[in-house]
């Protein structure tokens, strides 16, 4: 068998031992160890080449991003952060026809500023938000897919651990990316609001509304959520401006998160141990999956496939349009059976070389923020797509007695969404480059 032979049955060995329940991880480890054997043939340069990799891996100063961002989630989590955005979003909101659920998106949009974890975004904005939409008549369908699609904004509205990843992978400007992913992130939460309000039209007894609240109200409720506006204004701003790098930022974000926290009343050391243990857990599944996704793309690179790829797909004078569209539906494909970080590592080294290889009337910079936000947006798909959407089975959890196919039922117009979200963004990159066209003219 030959070395593309090799390379090319490992795919669907891989998806057997996922869909066998077998950890991300560990079937990464065991076919890209098991693959990079037969490869080199002999124990001895296969372990040298896993020492090497997981050195060179974990050695990267860049990754330092990823607990400080978690941690950064945790103390936003424990500083009740989350409830406060709700309430404030439920003052503007609350009195329109969908508004509780309009709300619960904004809080989510908020959230997911100080947050980057879709899955911690959709399991705290449940606990806050699923009893006030239950409170309101809101259907079950509804109040559970609208909180599952919520979710997806903590990993598309910066900062986000999964942008910090792909950047690391395609060798991506990070505070580029967290510019890039900010008007696509909006348009997703004005996609999903405007999603609510065609529900809420189409089926016009499906939910209640609150009273309108007066001005002084609405005003006091705003007020209290200024440590999220600071916070995301000195984070995100002081990477914009340049201030600081973006694990300068994650770790001032941590600091300030956690001082909003301890000021609260709700900081013990009880629950301070738990956020630390919670993240250091968190961390070692993402850096465990990181080193998975290495080794199985090092057996890759050492059959040639990502670089035989290439230029076949190269050869054929296939139109890049046509290639771009095939990758998102193999990515909305894998979406049903995978998680998304894993898609993202298993992927990205893979198809980046072959996608930049394509020309799109952008240069290589443009390409690759706009690529990296098409394929964020793409993965945020697999979270709210049955049968293994990660945010589903999140809120569903939390929402006793609502059957999983009610879920699914409430997630398929944001779905719909989602898709018509990127296939805009698709086809006028400009949307998503154009704000960081004007900070590069002003800087």
């Amino acid at each position: 068998m030959s070395n593309l032979d090799l390379a090319l049955l490992s795919f669907p060995v891989l998806l057997v031992l996922v869909f066998l329940r077998m950890p991300i991880a560990l079937a990464m480890i065991g076919v890209g160890v098991t693959g990079t054997y037969l490869v080199i043939g002999t124990p001895m340069m296969t372990l040298n080449q896993l020492k090497t990799l997981t050195f060179g891996t974990f050695s990267n100063y860049s990754f330092s991003i990823i607990p400080l961002f978690l941690l950064m989630g945790q103390f936003a989590v424990l500083s009740g952060m989350s409830a406060s955005l709700f309430r404030a979003a439920e003052s503007f909101l609350g009195h329109r026809r969908g508004g509780v659920a309009m709300s619960a998106i904004g809080a989510c949009a908020g959230f997911g500023a100080i947050c980057g974890s879709s899955l911690a975004t959709a399991a705290t904005m449940g606990q806050v938000a699923l009893p006030e939409l239950r409170r309101y008549g809101y259907p079950d369908s509804l109040a559970t897919g609208a909180l599952a699609a919520g979710g997806t904004l903590g990993i598309l509205i910066p900062p986000s651990v999964i942008l910090v990843i792909y950047a690391i992978l395609a060798e991506q400007n990070i505070e580029k990316l967290f510019v890039a992913a900010l008007i696509p992130g909006l348009l997703a939460a004005a996609g999903y609001m405007i999603t609510i309000s065609i529900w809420v039209r189409v089926r016009p007894n499906s939910a209640a509304v609150r009273d309108r609240m007066p001005w002084s109200q609405r005003l006091t409720s705003l007020a209290a959520v200024w440590p999220v506006m600071t916070i995301f204004l000195i984070v995100v701003g002081g990477i914009y401006a340049g201030i600081f790098t973006p694990t300068e930022a994650a770790a001032v974000g941590a600091a300030g998160t956690g001082l909003v926290a301890l000021a609260s009343g709700q900081m013990s050391w009880a629950r301070l141990r738990t956020a630390i243990l919670s993240t250091g857990a968190s961390t070692a599944m993402i850096f465990m999956i990181i080193l998975g996704a290495g080794i199985y793309n090092n057996f890759l690179s050492l059959t040639q496939l990502p670089q035989m790829a290439s230029l076949w797909v190269g050869d054929q004078g296939f139109s890049p349009w046509f290639v771009l569209t095939i990758v998102l539906l193999m990515y909305l494909l894998f979406g049903c059976v995978m998680d998304s970080l894993s898609m993202v590592l298993l992927t990205v080294p893979i198809i980046f070389p072959i996608m930049s290889g394509l020309d799109f009337g952008l240069g290589p910079n443009d390409f690759g923020l706009w690529f990296g936000i098409l394929v964020l947006i793409v993965v945020e798909v697999g979270l709210i797509t049955p049968p293994v959407g990660m945010n589903l089975f999140i809120i569903n959890n939390m929402a006793k007695n609502t059957p999983i196919s009610a879920t699914y039922r409430g997630a398929l117009p944001f779905v719909v969404t989602d898709i018509l979200r990127v296939m805009i963004l698709a086809a006028f990159p400009a949307v998503t480059l154009w704000l960081v066209w004007v900070i590069d003219a002003l800087g």
